[in-house]
């Protein structure tokens, strides 16, 4: 049990020193891990959500889409707007934000208010997916091993949470799982306040900060390669259900997503070791990677065992190169990593909804064995700008 002098040490711990900030980034991840089930929760509870508010499934599939729609709009400017603010006070009004909305979710009976609430939620989540890795990168001299612990949160969300998340409120209904994302909103505010440095706000600079950073040398060439990787990801896994039925595999769906969340937790780690002292190495080796894996899925897509093996491999690339990836853009724009890490947001944002977009498309025109191929092309295209790269968004280790 920690006293109560340990917790006020550890909250006014000095930023980026050789001690393991391990509560705080803790806390960080727990973070992370509530915006990504409210983001996603719904989509695994869609029908009876839809029963629930009287409308269509269609028309519940809103309550995803206006989520990211928020978070891809208002990221950039809402940082802006709040790059003052002490940044534990920030996190824990967010976090106190997302209890507010998850509370209106999960007891809401109208569909408007609850798309309020939707809304709302996305743009705190754009806030959170911009600060959170710049947080993380100031508590701690190996920033990337820090924002790789941070990130965690969301790679076990999607692997662990979501899953589990759907199988609760198979059990105690949707609203009541909705409610328990509120308390642990609210016990991750009460947390941060006891294990997080108040590390100060930026100062505000008159004009052109955005695109300032935006011209930074290596954060255009970082967001590239980043949005072409998330539409290369999703063009496939949106539609993997399709994928895998009409491949006729022996294996679910199911088993297929659960070995891809075990891949991307690896990954997580891959990305914890390397991410300081191998960043270009590790960025290119798992680019490369996901393309050969995506392309192994149009090569061998009637084996099973290649697609298990496929999705475990790609899954490690999922989990791996959005912490590299923040990580580049941090060391970009050291001195504006918030403004940058929003533009990443807005990126990966958009890349999910162009990714299903488009794989909806190739689906339609040339059907699921045509998804590897154009994942796999888009993949192949961010390899060679992360190559191209070299002086400045993902040089080589000093």
């Amino acid at each position: 049990m920690t006293s109560t002098t340990d917790s006020s040490h550890a909250a006014d711990a000095s930023p980026g020193t050789s001690q393991w900030p391990l509560g705080g980034l803790l806390v960080l991840a727990g973070a992370a891990f509530v915006t990504i089930l409210t983001e996603a929760l719904p989509a695994g509870v869609l029908p009876v959500m839809s029963t629930d508010l009287r409308v269509t499934e269609a028309r519940a599939g809103l309550l995803v889409t206006v989520y990211a729609l928020a978070a891809a709009l208002t990221a950039i400017p809402v940082t802006a707007w709040t790059l003052v603010v002490p940044r534990r006070t920030l996190l824990v009004a967010l976090l106190l934000g997302f209890a507010a909305t998850n509370a209106v979710t999960a007891v809401s009976t109208d569909f408007a208010l609850t798309l309020i609430a939707r809304i709302v939620s996305g743009v705190l989540a754009g806030l959170l997916w911009a600060m959170v890795p710049a947080y993380a990168a100031r508590l701690h001299e190996r920033s990337g091993k820090a924002i790789a612990t941070a990130l965690a949160g969301m790679t076990l969300g999607l692997s662990l949470g979501i899953p589990a998340g759907t199988a609760l409120s198979g059990h105690i209904g949707w609203r009541w799982t909705f409610g328990l994302l509120t308390a642990l909103a609210l016990a991750l505010a009460t947390a941060a306040v006891r294990r997080l440095p108040q590390l100060p706000g930026e100062r505000v600079r008159r004009g052109g900060r955005l695109l300032s950073t935006i011209r930074t040398p290596g954060i255009a060439a970082i967001n590239t390669a980043s949005i072409a990787t998330v539409l290369g990801f999703y063009v496939l896994y949106t539609y993997i259900a399709p994928f895998v039925e009409r491949a006729e595999l022996d294996v679910s769906t199911g088993a297929v997503l659960f070995v891809f969340g075990l891949g991307s937790m690896g990954g997580v780690w891959i990305a914890g070791i390397t991410a300081d002292r191998r960043l270009r190495t590790a960025t290119l080796g798992l680019l490369t990677l996901a393309t050969l894996c995506l392309a192994s899925f149009g090569l061998f897509a009637h084996s099973a065992a290649a697609v298990l093996l496929g999705a475990l491999l790609w899954g490690g690339t999922h989990g791996g190169i959005p912490t590299l990836m923040q990580t580049a853009g941090v060391r970009a724009a050291p001195h504006d990593p918030d403004t940058a890490n929003s533009l990443w947001v807005t990126g990966w944002n958009i890349g999910m909804a162009g990714g299903s977009l488009l794989g909806g498309a190739v689906l339609t025109g040339a059907g699921t064995g045509a998804l590897p191929w154009t994942a796999s092309a888009l993949l192949a295209a961010s390899v060679l700008m992360a190559a191209l790269t070299r002086r400045n968004g993902f040089p080589p280790a000093n």
